[in-house]
C-alpha cells in the first residue's frame, strides 16, 4: 500500500510540475506575444525598486537622527511624524509616474516601439552597426539631413528667382506706363499752352482789327 502511495503520489507530484511547466510556458508564449505588457512590466518594476531605495534611504534611524533633539524630547510623535512623512512621499511619487506616464503617453510611444520592432524583424536589409570612426558615422548621419536641406533651399532659392522675375517685368510695365502717362501730360501741356499763346494774340488785337480779321 505505501508503494503504492508513493507511486500515486510521484504521479501526482510529476502531473503538477507538467501542469506548472505548461503554465510557465503559457506565460512566456502569452508575455512574447504581447512584448509592451512586458515593457510596462519592467517600468513599473524598475520605478518600484526606485521608490523602495529611495523610501529605504529616508529610514527613520537617518530621520531621527536629523532630528535628534526632537527625537530625544518625544520619540512618539517623532515616529508619527515620520510615518506620515513616508506616506504622503510614497504617494506623491506615484502621482508623479502617473502623471509622467499619462502626458508623456507612455503607452502609445510603447506601442510605437512594437511598431518599429515587428518592422525591423520584417525588414531584410542589414541593420546599421557603427563603423568605430565617429566623424564617419557622424558624417554619414548628417549629410543625408544637410542634403535634403540644400534641395529645400534650391527649390525655395528658384521660387524666389521666379517671383523676382515676375516682379521685375511688373515694375518695367509700371515704368512703360508711366512714361506713356508723362508723353501724354507733356503734349497735353503742350496743346494747351499754343491754345493759350493763340488766345492771347487773339485778344491782344483791336476791335477793327478783329473785324477785319474775321
Amino acid at each position: 500500500m505505501e508503494e503504492k502511495r508513493g507511486t500515486t503520489e510521484d504521479r501526482a507530484s510529476a502531473g503538477d510540475a507538467s501542469d506548472q511547466s505548461a503554465e510557465r510556458s503559457s506565460a512566456s508564449e502569452s508575455n512574447a506575444a504581447d512584448p509592451r505588457r512586458n515593457r510596462l512590466k519592467l517600468f513599473n518594476k524598475v520605478m518600484e525598486k526606485s521608490l523602495q531605495r529611495l523610501i529605504a534611504d529616508a529610514s527613520f534611524h537617518r530621520f531621527a537622527k536629523t532630528f535628534h533633539p526632537f527625537y530625544k524630547q518625544n520619540p512618539q510623535l517623532t515616529e508619527s511624524i515620520h510615518r506620515q512623512f513616508i506616506s504622503e512621499l510614497q504617494t506623491a511619487i506615484q502621482d508623479d509616474i502617473a502623471q509622467i506616464m499619462e502626458e508623456g503617453n507612455l503607452q502609445c510611444k510603447l506601442a510605437d516601439l512594437d511598431r518599429l520592432e515587428a518592422a525591423a524583424k520584417e525588414s531584410t536589409d542589414p541593420a546599421w552597426r557603427p563603423s568605430g570612426v565617429p566623424e564617419r558615422d557622424l558624417c554619414s548621419f548628417v549629410m543625408p539631413y544637410y542634403q535634403q536641406q540644400r534641395q529645400y533651399l534650391r527649390r525655395e532659392l528658384k521660387k524666389l528667382q521666379k517671383e523676382n522675375a515676375a516682379l521685375s517685368q511688373r515694375v518695367l510695365a509700371g515704368r512703360e506706363r508711366i512714361s506713356q502717362s508723362e508723353q501724354r501730360i507733356a503734349a497735353g501741356v503742350a496743346e494747351w499752352r499754343a491754345s493759350s499763346s493763340m488766345l492771347e494774340a487773339f485778344g491782344s488785337l483791336s476791335p477793327l482789327q478783329n473785324f477785319n480779321h474775321l
